[in-house]
């Protein structure tokens, strides 16, 4: 098996909180959501080190980020360094054509991609997803418009379809989480 391809991880500070982003030779190849207190700093000597490449897919990533947190299309993405299987990188494309503030089901993601007995594996992919937000499987529900499930968490998963203007079925009995209105 081959040795991981070397990433840098470089942080995103947004006002819901530090996001890092991973970047290969190729492009983004992981964005995580804040986890409490945000992790060491890039020095000017490391910032040094980081190739022009990187530092212009950070931007690109940076701004993204911050105008779908708003509410808002990003403009443009970074190249995208997705490694996963070829159903895995079918629902990732399927799941990058829902525009914001729009939702699909799992099912119906299923069968966009012509396999529609394929729900509980779209799920599946969903959560491997390695890039949420921007590739944004948080606009994916369950059937009837249930949340269902989120690798960020249902508090995340709230806070952007909210930013979104997009309804749910649990909409009415789930507090605004807090701190992200």
């Amino acid at each position: 098996m081959n040795a991981p391809a070397k990433r840098i991880a470089l942080e995103i500070a947004t006002p819901a909180g530090v996001f890092r982003a991973h970047y290969s030779a190729r492009g983004l190849a992981e964005l995580n959501f804040p986890a409490g207190r945000p992790g060491r700093k890039v020095n000017r000597g490391a910032a040094e080190k980081i190739s022009g490449p990187i530092r212009r897919w950070h931007r690109f990533t940076a701004t993204a980020l911050k105008a779908i947190l708003a509410g808002r299309p990003p403009r443009a993405l970074p190249p995208l360094d997705l490694v996963g299987t070829e159903f895995q990188q079918s629902v990732w494309s399927a799941l990058q054509k829902i525009s914001i503030g729009q939702t699909q089901s799992y099912g119906e993601i299923a069968r966009a991609i012509g396999r529609p007995r394929a729900v509980r594996a779209v799920g599946g992919a969903c959560g491997a997803n390695p890039i949420p937000v921007l590739i944004p499987c948080h606009r994916v529900l369950a059937a009837n418009r249930r949340l269902g499930g989120f690798s960020g968490g249902l508090v995340w998963k709230i806070h952007l379809l909210q930013r979104e203007g997009v309804t749910f079925a649990e909409a009415a009995s789930l507090a605004t989480p807090h701190g992200h209105r």
